[in-house]
């Protein structure tokens, strides 16, 4: 990207504008985030960043029928931030192993003040939201594969 010419002087920004993001890479950024701006379509993420879960046992959890339930789930998957794997007549869902989806895993659950179910020292006491950002992994979110 070549570096605009900015017609006020206030400041060296020349450095930020060489690395300032294309609208490309923004254009996906804000259509991961515009699929967490429902929110039981992020109740949904969130529970599928912790376990791996069945539309009916989705449907339960969040209290909505199985058809809206899925139409969320398809948003989702559509936008890359979850998969699912069949298991007999079923499919459970469960986040997707990429980047984009740790990374909002790891905003959603610094965002509303909760750690990983399942991310507990010996005593049974909650990793705090800076340490478990820092972790390169979690057990439940990072666990995951596209191949069990």
């Amino acid at each position: 990207m070549t570096t605009p010419i900015l017609p006020h002087n206030h400041g060296d920004i020349h450095n930020v504008l060489e690395a300032m993001p294309s609208k490309d890479t923004c254009a996906d950024m804000a259509s991961a985030f515009k699929q967490l701006c429902d929110g039981t379509r992020l109740q949904i993420f969130w529970l599928l960043c912790h376990s791996e879960e069945c539309v009916l046992n989705i449907s339960a959890a969040v209290g909505m029928s199985a058809p809206a339930v899925s139409h969320h789930l398809r948003c989702l998957k559509d936008a890359g931030l979850i998969t699912g794997n069949r298991h007999g007549k079923e499919v459970h869902y469960h986040i997707a192993s990429t980047t984009q989806a740790a990374l909002l895993h790891h905003f959603v659950d610094s965002y509303l003040h909760t750690s990983c179910p399942g991310e507990f020292d010996s005593q049974g006491i909650s990793h705090s939201q800076t340490e478990h950002f820092q972790h390169e992994s979690c057990s439940c979110c990072c666990s995951h594969s596209d191949n069990k």
